[in-house]
């Protein structure tokens, strides 16, 4: 196949599409018409001979074909980008449209009291967040970076770690006084513990506690097995039974002393958050101030 100026054009319009999510939207970013925009992928699509798209009155998705084509060449597009900025001397100006995937705990409690100072800090970017149990695919969805606890399964994508949090042991002054307070991790086995499904195995976490070098591993049981995080943190603060949660986010209460933290001489497990984006040379601008933006969260809450 001969080199087509006009395959460069409809690859731009198709990675505006599947970035704003329908050909209005990109019809918008580009200043074209709708009708436009959807000429412009047939012409693409009779080009390649394959349907980018699943169209629907409601919904727009990339095929299979469309997805691994847009993956093979978005980042040839990001490329041209940042070529374009050195001649400019932009590389390093944080601006455009930043499109994030955010683990909905740390959306809620950790990144949104804190998104004012983001925002004042870059007034020229444009922030999406898309609140996910799950990172997807991030380059069909058209998300910069995703933002997720626990290690990350090997994939193509790049991971970064952000930060670590503890893990503490905790329930309500109520629930301990009706019940007692555990004494050390074994006694657990007695008190009615919230469990928290693993979203990567299906089956709750396993409890366990770390000093030093020493790890123990406690059997519980309760009636209550979630998939929120927020769900779980609001159940244990109603005195539903005793929560494994993460110190990032949840300082206030303890400080408070809504929530008590049971074993403070077990401080050694932790849990980390990863930063994931897909694989390219150098990350855009905008996800490295966002990068650098959620580190900077992190240091400032106590672990």
């Amino acid at each position: 196949m001969s080199f087509d100026g006009r395959i460069l054009s409809g690859v731009g319009v198709l990675a505006a599409v599947v970035e704003r999510g329908s050909f209005a939207g990109a019809s918008d970013m580009l200043g074209l018409t709708p009708s436009g925009v959807s000429r412009s992928v047939s012409r693409l699509e009779n080009r390649l001979g394959i349907r980018l798209f699943d169209r629907t009155t409601r919904a727009l998705h990339l095929t299979d074909e469309g997805a691994r084509f847009y993956e093979a060449v978005v980042s040839h597009l990001e490329g041209i980008e940042e070529a374009a900025n050195d001649a400019s001397g932009a590389a390093n100006m944080v601006r455009g449209r930043l499109r994030i995937n955010v683990d909905p705990f740390f959306s809620g409690l950790v990144l949104a009291p804190h998104l004012s100072t983001f925002t004042a800090r870059y007034p020229d970017l444009q922030i999406e967040i898309h609140t996910r149990d799950d990172v997807g695919d991030l380059v069909s969805d058209g998300m910069d970076v995703a933002v997720r606890f626990g290690p990350q399964p090997s994939s193509s994508l790049i991971s970064r770690l952000l930060l670590k949090t503890r893990i503490l042991t905790v329930a309500t002054p109520s629930y301990l006084k009706a019940h007692g307070k555990p004494q050390r991790p074994q006694d657990l086995a007695n008190h009615a513990c919230i469990q928290f499904r693993n979203p990567q195995t299906g089956r709750p976490f396993e409890w366990e506690f770390q000093r030093g070098t020493t790890i123990i591993p406690v059997q519980t049981n309760g009636q209550l097995l979630l998939t929120d995080v927020n769900t779980m943190l609001q159940a244990c603060l109603g005195g539903a039974g005793v929560a494994q949660v993460m110190s990032l986010g949840v300082e206030q209460w303890i400080a408070s002393g809504a929530l008590v933290d049971l074993f403070p001489d077990w401080p050694d497990e932790i849990f980390p958050l990863y930063a994931v984006h897909p694989s390219r040379r150098h990350p855009a601008a905008k996800v490295r101030a966002f990068l650098d933006f959620c580190t900077e969260l992190g240091k400032q809450a106590a672990l």
